[in-house]
């Protein structure tokens, strides 16, 4: 007979998921959140690659990998613990643990380990400040944004966001040995980044978070204040993504497109601010934003990445 596995989240209505089976490779590879993971790495190189100074290739994959596992570990640490919220939303009832593919101490065992490994492997082979770098976007992600903020505040994704934001500060230190201004900066661009590029997904997924009760900005503030707040940060991040021409961290092609960027970046943004979310197609342009907002942060980094690259030349 299968056996269920509930959890007391108070007020709100509970899914239950199969009793967890062994898991496969493919379950455990999932738990890493290999989407986010890839992002994490490729914002990281991009650090790594705008750094003053050189590290040789093997050092340099393997600070990589230490960073990849590091941002999987986080990833799993954070599924095991949601994995309640998981299994009452559409869009993650399928992840391993709610699906009944893996017990949760399976994941837990399993995360904990990548956790570890990759900090201590990052201080040994790499340096002492780009393992601390790690150790503390690990620890950010998971106990202030995952255990304290997710549940708690509609700022989640603000404060929360600071972890994702961290890897290129690690790819720039894990070469130097040291933090700068530009690797801040970049820090900074993922920083305000992250809100509207979240909160337009959460205008549309707001049911779900409702019924997950997971208080996102829409749940809690309203469908309106949400729209005024990325047209807020929006209005912010786009003229600071512009700062790297600036101050002489990345040439003229990249100051070029980072103001026609952003320009239809504040354009889809305002469209969000004046669209009714409520019907189909203000739910399109919400989507549209959301989409648009990892071309847009994907192509300013690969166009920085591809300046350096010629400049190696």
């Amino acid at each position: 007979m299968t056996q269920t596995v509930t959890v007391d989240r108070g007020k709100y209505p509970l899914t239950p998921f199969a009793a967890p089976g062994a898991g496969g490779v493919g379950d455990y590879f999932a738990l890493l959140k290999p989407r986010v993971m890839s992002l994490v790495v490729f914002t990281s190189v991009v650090g790594m690659v705008a750094a003053p100074g050189h590290i040789h290739w093997f050092l340099g994959a393997v600070a990589i990998l230490c960073i990849a596992i590091g941002a999987g570990a986080s990833g799993a640490l954070n599924m095991w613990y949601e994995s309640d919220i998981d299994a009452n939303m559409a869009r993650t009832r399928n992840r391993p643990i709610p699906a009944g593919k893996m017990a949760p101490g399976d994941a837990l065992g399993f995360a904990v380990v990548l956790a570890v490994a990759s900090v201590i492997m990052m201080g040994l082979v790499i340096n002492i400040v780009s393992a601390a770098l790690l150790a503390l976007t690990i620890g950010f992600y998971v106990f202030i944004y995952t255990v304290w903020l997710k549940r708690r505040t509609p700022q989640n994704i603000v404060i929360g966001g600071a972890a994702g934001a961290l890897p290129p500060v690690i790819g720039w230190a894990a070469v130097t040995g040291s933090v700068a201004i530009e690797p801040v900066l970049l820090f900074a661009i993922i920083f305000l980044w992250t809100p509207p590029h979240f909160w337009a997904l959460a205008l549309v997924r707001n049911d779900d978070y409702e019924n997950a009760g997971v208080p996102m900005l829409p749940v809690v503030a309203g469908v309106r204040h949400t729209q005024i707040q990325i047209l807020i940060y929006s209005l912010i991040l786009v003229p600071l993504a512009v700062v790297p021409y600036f101050i002489g961290m990345a040439g003229l092609t990249y100051g070029i497109a980072s103001a026609v960027l952003g320009a239809i970046f504040i354009w889809m943004a305002v469209d969000v601010f004046r669209a009714d979310i409520s019907t189909p197609k203000g739910e399109q342009i919400a989507q549209r934003l959301f989409r648009y907002s990892i071309l847009y942060l994907t192509l300013l980094f690969a166009i920085i990445l591809g300046e350096d690259l010629v400049m190696m030349i």
